[in-house]
């Protein structure tokens, strides 16, 4: 598969697109006044602490607090020591320092990008009894939990990291277990574990790479191997080692000099963030448009992976560089709410707050053979659109696709496995049940940022967000009614003059004159309409005139 990275920069925004085979997967903005949280550090204060939820705010000097689920919340005392999921990794093997047994770690996130490209900083965390995963199953021991209204109080100063962007009316999502992302590894400074990814197919390499980690690391602290580290050398995994303790430890000076609310640590930029966990050696090129953000791109290069320097390139022909790649129109087709297929069937997309449903139709396909033929190649072409969709769209939360009825076991069941197979593209975390008898298949996937509808629309001030508009004619029968209303207010034998949209009045002059003559004997009044295009749909102006006018 050939991937490519576009990174279109300017003063107003930076735009990025993960491509794979001139299709854009992944796309990600970051505006200036709208700088990427997640994955920064802050020294909170503990605002209030609510028993009932089991849950804290923190105040981190954002408009709104932050949310910290006791879940998310260790002290660092713990058997176990709570093992940071690597950013990025679908399977990870952990080991414990000094134990020779594995303690293998279930990850909750796959976002290649994780806390630096989409904010996901969902955690790994050590196996309570049993828990399917890839790797052999484990049985470890239950680790008790302390209410949190007998680990925090309010007005509690705390170290947290935010795991979750600001979503609409929801503040952050904080997490205490700090993890801090490098090239090659992360950093888990509450942890003593080494995980290795085991996207790292050789045994020998996972093994040298934990060794290696091993005797380099601090006396204090764990580390995660990311899948880039593969092949590195001992002195670049020192030298990531020591970049990342260096900045923990300026983290922790700042956390003791400074007070609440304030930010301890911020992540890179999202230019930055991208190179950092996208660009890898499965990445052929990686375009740049802007002179200035491909200067830092280099630098970053030279400095944390020399051997891919040679696919940076600038990108400074007279067309944008999006337009290279067709990337706009790809764009426009996810913010819309049908997806046509290339048969001829179509998708149709409705986004509520928690919930998503993708209805799956035939369309313009009519097939060959038979309807069972059809609706089963209408589906199973529908699989492949409904992911590429849900990833660029970065659609998360509960997913309800309604595939067309399929009356053949043999078929439900194909379909099943093509989405099962289609999904482990997306890094995301996501589980889907098998598709029922009615042809609906249920699905979450992780909510890690903003949607692409979110990120590039606002509401439409019309419809106020419902998608539809009230017809004309119903505007009319409003308008008459609020004239009514008004007109009680007026002196009777007054001249009403109404301003309203050019459509209701011609609406009202040639459907509604019989109302307009009741309205105006039943308020003794002459009533005069008067089209003004300034004045919205349903809107009206009502103003009197002496009679003799």
């Amino acid at each position: 598969m050939k991937r490519e990275i576009a990174i279109n920069a300017s003063a107003l925004e930076v735009r990025v697109a993960l491509l794979e085979d001139n299709q854009l997967a992944e796309f990600y903005l970051e505006r200036n006044r709208q700088v990427g949280l997640a994955g920064n550090i802050y020294k909170g204060k503990v605002t209030r602490v609510l028993p009932g939820m089991q849950a804290a705010f923190v105040d981190i000097g954002l408009e709104k607090a932050g949310f910290l689920h006791v879940s998310d919340f260790y002290d660092g005392v713990s058997a176990l020591n709570i093992v940071a999921e690597v950013i990025g990794e679908e399977d990870v093997e952990t080991e414990p320092i000094g134990d020779n047994e594995f303690a293998e770690a279930e990850t909750n996130s796959t976002d290649e990008a994780g806390a630096g490209a989409n904010g996901d900083e969902s955690r790994a965390r050590p196996s309570r009894g049993r828990r399917r995963g890839r790797g052999r199953r484990t049985q470890a021991p239950q680790r008790s939990r302390l209410p949190i209204e007998q680990q925090l109080r309010r007005g509690q100063d705390i170290m947290v990291q935010i795991a979750k962007e600001p979503m609409g009316t929801k503040g952050a999502r904080l997490t205490s277990s700090i993890s801090m992302p490098g090239r090659h590894l992360v950093y888990t400074p509450a942890s003593n574990h080494i995980g290795v990814s085991r996207r790292i197919a050789s045994a020998e390499e996972r093994a040298r790479l934990r060794a290696d980690v091993g005797e380099l690391r601090p006396p204090q602290g764990g580390f995660i191997v990311r899948t880039a580290c593969e092949g590195v050398s001992r002195r670049e995994i020192q030298r990531d080692v020591a970049f990342l303790t260096k900045l923990w430890s300026s983290i922790v000076r700042k956390n003791e000099s400074m007070p609440p609310a304030s930010i301890l640590y911020s992540d890179l930029d999202v230019a930055l963030r991208i190179v950092r966990d996208l660009f890898s050696s499965e990445v052929d090129r990686l375009w740049c448009d802007d002179p200035t953000t491909y200067s830092r791109i280099v630098q970053f290069v030279q400095n944390y992976m020399p051997r891919l320097r040679a696919r940076v390139t600038l990108h400074d022909g007279a067309a944008p560089l999006f337009d290279r790649f067709n990337i706009e129109p790809q764009i426009e087709r996810a913010l819309d709410r049908k997806v046509w297929l290339k048969s001829g069937g179509y998708l149709v997309f409705d986004q509520a707050e928690a919930l998503t449903a993708i209805d799956v139709n035939t369309g313009r396909f009519v097939g060959k053979r038979s309807q069972d033929e059809t609706i089963f190649k209408t589906n199973l072409e529908a699989v492949e659109e409904v992911v590429n969709q849900v990833r660029l769209r970065n659609i998360g939360g509960i997913i309800i696709v309604d595939f067309i009825d399929m009356d053949r076991e043999a078929d439900r069941k194909k379909v099943s496995d093509a989405l099962a197979i289609a999904l482990k593209r997306d890094k995301a975390r996501t589980s889907a049940l098998k598709i029922s008898e009615l042809g609906l298949v249920q699905m979450t996937r992780k909510r890690t940022r903003e949607s692409l509808e979110k990120l590039l629309t606002d509401t439409c001030p019309r419809c106020d967000g419902r998608r539809v508009v009230k017809s004309v004619p119903t505007l009319a029968a409003e308008v008459l009614r609020g004239i009514q209303r008004e007109a009680v207010s007026k002196s009777a034998g007054d001249m009403l003059i109404v301003k309203l949209n050019p459509e209701v009045a011609r609406y009202l002059y040639n459907n509604g004159a019989k109302d307009l003559e009741t309205l105006e004997h039943r308020l003794s009044t002459k009533i005069v309409l008067r089209s003004h295009d300034g004045i919205e749909l349903g809107a009206f102006e009502l103003a009197s005139a002496p009679a003799a006018a």
